[in-house]
């Protein structure tokens, strides 16, 4: 795990302007306003969660594979000749919020804060994409891609070295978008506390941050906010996880 100290850092999106198709400017008015905000310290996974670890969890805690993960994994096996070693280093994928949840504390850990999430993505300098500001192109992340049957088109979670964010971290844009501890809330920001926050109480969708294999460039921003049903299974959701640290 990386650690990520303690301190300020800014979070949303304060810019606006009038050339629609500039990156700089917010996905949509849930990233406003931007805010600066204390994170304590903590620790959080240098790369997703892979798939290997994902389904040997499951077996050693009896829970069944989901019928959409097995048919993803008999696919690429029996009609593309994928090695099973192969899909082992792929992200998690086809995980509920709550199996990605269950994972994390189970090894002691839990899900990141969104605000942690930000935070590890962008750094404290305000990145637009996890490496700076140059806009994504092939090498920095994985997206942009397309399957007619939904195949995902990823990498193996320890690559993305070039594209690592600021502390380190693989794979904070694009290749599987991730699953984050917060419910989903469209005017949060406004008010929102300055020190650690963990977003609203409840609501209808959990807080899923980075884009995937699919996404265009806008979704890779790391102020970019999105959210899914905490049931569904996707082919474009992983996770990974985090850690308080107490001094």
């Amino acid at each position: 795990m990386i650690t990520i100290p303690e301190g300020r850092f800014f979070m949303g999106t304060a810019k606006a302007g009038q050339d629609l198709f500039s990156l700089d400017l917010p996905y949509d008015d849930t990233e406003q306003p931007q805010r600066q905000v204390w994170l304590d310290q903590f620790a959080i996974d240098r790369d997703e969660v892979s798939l290997g670890e994902f389904l040997g969890w499951l077996h050693r805690t009896h829970r069944p594979v989901s019928h959409d993960l097995r048919k993803l994994i008999d696919h690429m096996i029996t009609v593309h000749a994928v090695q099973p070693e192969t899909l082992t280093r792929w992200p998690a994928l086809y995980v509920t919020w709550a199996e990605a949840s269950d994972f994390c504390r189970t090894y002691g850990k839990r899900l990141p804060s969104e605000a942690e999430w930000e935070k590890a993505a962008r750094g404290d300098k305000g990145n637009l994409f996890p490496w700076g500001h140059r806009p994504p192109v092939a090498g920095l992340a994985m997206f942009g891609q397309y399957h007619v049957h939904e195949i995902p088109i990823v990498t193996s979670v320890e690559n993305g070295e070039e594209g690592r964010s600021p502390y380190g971290l693989h794979h904070m844009a694009g290749n599987a978008a991730e699953w984050v501890d917060d419910w989903f809330g469209i005017d949060y920001y406004a008010t929102m506390p300055d020190r650690n926050p963990h977003g609203v109480k409840q609501g209808r969708y959990k807080v899923v941050r980075g884009g995937s294999w699919k996404s265009a460039p806008t979704l890779l921003r790391t102020a970019t906010r999105s959210g899914a049903s905490p049931e569904q299974r996707a082919a474009t959701i992983g996770f990974r996880c985090a850690k308080s640290i107490r001094e």
